[in-house]
């Protein structure tokens, strides 16, 4: 079981092979005559500086174009569905959005992206009351306006761009939600260092362009592809290699990791390595996330209710990051009641990353706040959803049910590298309050909260020179994606095992 994903603070492939999301009237389709090239889009994330941004989703709802010669805008999306991103889901990770086919030889002047539908959850750690119904110390959802205009152009570097013949393109679009979002938590999209976009590279080293997930819908095991619908509506054709990994997959769906291994049904991620025309991708790894026919979800804990309980179980409050199949009573950014059995089975979702020794999550003794979790809904027990749907200030949506199933996913946390221990390749992040996405059970008089990070020889390094360990510095403000373990010992710090850190430069995030 394994999410997908896409960043906020942190630069995000966010793959459409083009990151978009939508057509909107006025744009063409793609001119396919002739010889065509494929074209990605990516997209990054940065929190804001006043409150814990907890939930931040946006719909990319157009994504086209701009011809040197005139005439129409070429629309980077398939189809006009409006693409949901949790930004803040895509600190330190990256998110394939999709495809499109634009003619060699083309030279575009730029890029215009556009949004629709902010959507807010954040914990309120002021002084003072916001809105109308957000007490301090409370969790609050709200739907945010906009500001500026709702589209975005880009047409100072990388632009202009000419379509070349047997090179595809890709494009990272990275949001800064510490300038997007205002004071007030209205959104302004065209401030100053609020979104940017750069052009990625396609000489080696070639960058991997981030992760899509989608139901399986058809499988050809002799010619290593597959057939995957997201949940936006796009079909992509998946090729698998003798390279391709896959993982989490249980003994139940294969005997020996391979295409054998996926079914139709099942839900899957695929880490795009390259794509092709026609919205061909090749995968460096197929992650199993869920069986078919079975519901899941993941979310952040944000609360642990004191034990003991009656039955002995666990209780724990996630706020809702994803819901791989889109199943209806499961709001995104609503919070859900969950009551962990005493028979569930814990285990860690690592995506064929080695844990280091002594991080452990056996029980309920490594359960903590600000860890990501993804929990199979056990059936019959899933209550309505109570509260109400995005509007105005309010509490979030409310839910229940139990689960016997409980998989560590990665969490993502930002701050600034205070200490670096070269022996043990590993440092220590301060993340100051309101600089990350969780709220954390702290004092109100502190100020910052320490994290020890263990990097590995798997563990990737994105923006520093050299792109490694040897590439961090104090003062360094960072984005870490890994899995989050309780203090080793009283007084201690939580600790995070790093799958990826990425470097945020020129002062905003």
């Amino acid at each position: 079981m394994r999410r997908f994903f896409c960043l906020l603070s942190v630069p995000v492939a966010m793959g459409l092979l083009l990151t978009g999301c939508g057509n909107t009237a006025g744009t063409s389709s793609v001119n396919s005559s002739g010889a065509s090239v494929p074209v990605s889009l990516s997209m990054t994330d940065d929190p804001p500086a006043g409150v814990s941004v907890l939930f931040f989703q946006v719909s990319l709802t157009a994504a086209s174009l701009e011809p040197a010669s005139g005439g129409s805008s070429v629309s980077l999306l398939s189809n006009n569905t409006p693409i949901q991103i949790d930004v803040t889901q895509l600190q330190a990770l990256s998110a394939f959005l999709s495809t499109a086919d634009l003619t060699a030889g083309t030279t575009y002047n730029s890029l215009s992206l556009a949004f629709a539908n902010p959507e807010l959850v954040i914990f309120n750690q002021s002084d003072t009351s916001l809105g109308s119904s957000c007490a301090v110390g409370t969790i609050c959802q709200l739907t945010p306006t906009i500001d500026n205009s709702a589209t975005v152009t880009f047409s100072s570097s990388p632009f202009p761009v000419t379509i070349s013949a047997g090179s595809p393109l890709g494009f990272l679009v990275d949001f800064h939600l510490n300038t997007v979002i205002q004071s007030d938590l209205s959104v302004n999209l065209g401030v100053a260092n609020g979104i940017s976009v750069a052009e990625l590279p396609s000489t080696p080293p070639q960058p991997q362009y981030g992760s899509v997930t989608g139901e399986v819908e058809s499988v050809s095991a002799s010619n290593n592809q597959f057939t995957m619908l997201t949940q936006w509506g796009r079909t992509f054709t998946v090729n698998t290699t003798d390279s391709t990994t896959f993982s989490d997959f249980p003994s139940s769906a294969c005997s020996s990791a391979g295409i054998g291994c996926v079914a139709s049904g099942q839900i899957v991620q695929v880490q795009v390595a390259s794509f092709a025309k026609g919205g061909v991708l090749t995968a460096s790894q197929v992650t199993y996330v869920q069986a078919a026919g079975t519901q899941s979800v993941e979310g952040t804990i944000i609360k642990i209710l004191p034990l003991p309980t009656p039955a002995g179980e666990e209780i724990v409050e996630m706020l809702l990051h994803r819901n791989p199949a889109s199943t209806s009573g499961v709001p995104l950014g609503g919070v859900a009641t969950v009551t962990f059995s005493p028979s569930a089975t814990y285990s860690i979702d690592n995506n064929g990353f080695t844990i280091p020794s002594g991080l452990s999550f056996t029980g309920t003794a490594d359960v903590m706040v600000g860890q990501n979790v993804q929990v199979v809904v056990q059936p019959g027990t899933l209550s309505s959803t109570t509260g109400p749907d995005w509007g105005g200030w309010g509490p979030p949506q409310t839910l229940s049910f139990t689960t016997t199933t409980v998989a560590l996913e990665p969490s993502q946390i930002s701050g600034m590298i205070s200490a670096l221990d070269a022996s043990t390749q590993s440092f220590t992040l301060g993340s100051s309050q309101g600089r990350w996405f969780v709220p954390w059970p702290v004092a109100a008089s502190a100020n910052t909260i320490t994290f020890d990070v263990e990097t590995t020889s798997q563990t990737t390094f994105q923006g520093f020179s050299p792109e490694s360990f040897d590439g961090l510095t104090t003062q360094d403000f960072v984005s870490v994606s890994g899995w989050l373990f309780p203090p080793a010992g009283s007084g201690g710090s939580p600790q995070i095992a790093a799958q990826s850190v990425m470097l945020h430069s020129g002062g905003w995030f």
